[in-house]
């Protein structure tokens, strides 16, 4: 297992990766990063902002799955499992920053 930093919202969060995944996982948090940052000026909190995130990438998540099953690309398929991911992890922070 090795650990990233994952820059989200002006906040480092620590996550646990597998060996070899660390810069997937950067990315993903720039995914997340991204989202946030477009969201800011809207002045939420930190636990609505990671709920947007989430909410925004599941929408993304969700487009992709209803493609047309007819030859989806082998990247999409990647994509979606990331953006699972991504809202899986979003709604568990946004629980604990909520609890």
């Amino acid at each position: 297992m090795s650990n990233v930093t994952v820059q989200i919202g002006g906040r480092g969060y620590i996550v646990a990766c597998a060996e070899g995944e660390e810069t997937k996982v950067e990315q993903l948090g720039e995914l997340i990063d991204d989202k946030i940052r477009d969201m800011a000026s809207a002045g939420h909190n930190e636990v609505r902002l990671l709920l947007f995130a989430a909410l925004l990438l599941a929408d993304e998540l969700h487009d992709l799955k209803s493609r047309s099953p007819a030859a989806p690309a082998a990247d999409d398929s990647a994509q979606a499992a990331a953006l699972e991911a991504i809202a899986t992890r979003l709604e568990s922070c946004a629980s604990a920053l909520e609890g």
